[in-house]
């Protein structure tokens, strides 16, 4: 018996090394077996091939297994999809899809700006920072004020004449540090249980219920006021606020255009809703100085107003790319390698409200879809329009030219090249001798113009010699 079986290879099934032969192994089966070299396996033993002839036993037959082969397609987008993922993964957004935007400050050294502006810096909290310091602030001004109360009737002695009758303290029925901050909240809140009050006997009192009196209207100003703007913040109405997951790009009455698509949840309207573009790529100038982020407006209706939205139903916003787009010169291929981000915002104020609320998102190249157009989600039915989101993101191929906008531009006047041409050239024959002609017939007149002028002058000079001469 001959037998030759490479190394690791026991741990591979006897039906899995006996298929099929004359073909080497592919890489994926080594690794799977553990093989390290070409696969050989020859036998004569009965349980391998009991119907082999007992001469041919000695014969060397390699046994090899082919690769499994996806579909023909699958094998071609496959590598195009990873390619796409690893560019997905290495692109860094600026604005996040969500509106939320991707940049962190720091080493800020002027900390003190931010106290110079502390009602900003409150509201800007998360919430849990902001009531913790709403507490805190209430918490430290009855403690304080509390204190004082306690401070004013131990220094008067009030608290070494309780069982006197005779003697008029500051605030009766003070005996403690406890009655004291009791007395203080209710001074700064004005419940006024009527249990503890305060005396006319007692001049620096009645100076300290007035200071707190005012203070405690300020905080309660401060505070609250902070706590209803958090709490009336426009921010959450933007979540209804929605935009297309990708962006696309196709001919529109026959220009190339990019297009997006952003709608409305709720029932109540964004008033006086404008949408803007920008444009986020680095850029390089001709000097040589890098420009990381460079933002760059993209038009999409300012000169013609289309910007200014009546945003009802979903629209699609449309960006016509044309000399002035800074996408004038990129094509399909060139789009696929471009790391660039499109950065949406949409404003407007809220109807029930009357704040300004700002909606943003964002789309990287990946994200910007080449020949396809939005499905349509607005139907009619019986006696009112309807709005389907769940074809909101819905997007379907249609035929577009790869080339950019100004590869196209120029087919199409070359295109109509000729046809000037020839027509140009026509005119000129026919032009041609009907000028000859009225070039001769103005040199002819000239002629006989000056010929005559010339008569009428000799005429006049032979008058004036024969009247000299009489």
């Amino acid at each position: 018996m001959v037998q030759k079986v490479a190394k690791n290879s026991t741990s591979c099934p006897k039906s899995f090394l006996l298929t099929q032969s004359n073909k080497k192994l592919p890489k994926w089966t080594e690794n799977h077996c553990g093989v390290d070299q070409e696969l050989h396996v020859t036998s004569n033993s009965s349980c391998l091939n009991p119907s082999r002839n007992p001469m041919e036993q000695d014969v060397e037959s390699p046994a090899t297994i082919r690769q499994p082969k996806l579909p023909k397609q699958a094998r071609e987008n496959l590598p195009k999809q990873l390619e796409e993922m690893d560019r997905a993964k290495r692109i860094q957004r600026y604005v996040q899809k969500d509106g939320k935007c991707n940049v962190h400050h720091g080493n800020v050294r002027e900390t003190y700006r931010y106290l110079t502006d502390i009602f900003t810096t409150l509201v800007d909290l998360k919430w849990r920072f902001n009531l913790f310091i709403f507490v805190l602030v209430y918490t430290v001004t009855w403690l304080f004020f509390g204190f004082m109360w306690w401070l004013i009737a131990y220094l008067r002695g009030d608290l070494d004449h309780l069982a006197d009758n005779q003697w008029t303290p500051c605030v009766n029925n003070l005996n403690g540090f406890v009655s004291a901050f009791l007395f203080s909240i209710e001074t700064e809140t004005t419940i006024g249980y009527g249990y503890r009050v305060i005396t006319d006997k007692c001049p620096e009192g009645i100076v300290l219920l007035l200071v707190q009196s005012v203070l405690g209207s300020i905080v309660n100003a401060f505070m609250v006021g902070c706590m209803f703007v958090k709490i009336s913040q426009p921010k959450k109405r933007a979540e209804t606020l929605v935009f297309s997951t990708n962006a696309v790009i196709s001919m529109r009455d026959g220009r190339l255009c990019l297009m997006f698509r952003v709608g409305d949840l709720r029932n109540s309207h964004i008033v006086e809703a404008s949408i803007r573009a920008k444009l986020i790529k680095s850029k390089q100038t001709k000097e040589g100085e890098f420009i990381p982020l460079n933002q760059t407006d993209i038009n999409v209706g300012y000169n013609t107003g289309d910007d200014r939205l009546f945003l009802v139903s979903p629209l699609i916003i449309c960006h016509e790319i044309n000399q002035n787009s800074p996408f004038w010169e990129i094509s399909q291929a060139h789009l696929a390698k471009e790391e660039l981000e499109i950065v949406v915002i949409l404003e407007g104020m809220v109807e029930a409200t009357g704040m300004t609320c700002q909606a943003r998102s964002s789309y990287v190249s990946s994200e910007i879809k080449w020949g396809y157009r939005f499905t349509p989600v607005l139907t009619l039915e019986d006696g009112f329009y309807e709005v389907d989101y769940n074809s909101f993101h819905d997007i379907y191929e249609t035929n577009t030219p790869a080339c950019s906008a100004k590869e196209l531009a120029d087919m199409t006047n070359r295109t109509r090249l000729p046809l000037t041409w020839s027509l140009a050239s026509k005119l000129s024959q026919q032009g041609l001798p009907e000028s000859e002609q009225e070039g001769q017939e103005t040199k002819t007149s000239l002629d006989n113009q000056g010929k005559s002028q010339q008569t009428e002058r000799n005429g006049d000079i032979a008058n004036v010699e024969s009247e000299s001469k009489v």
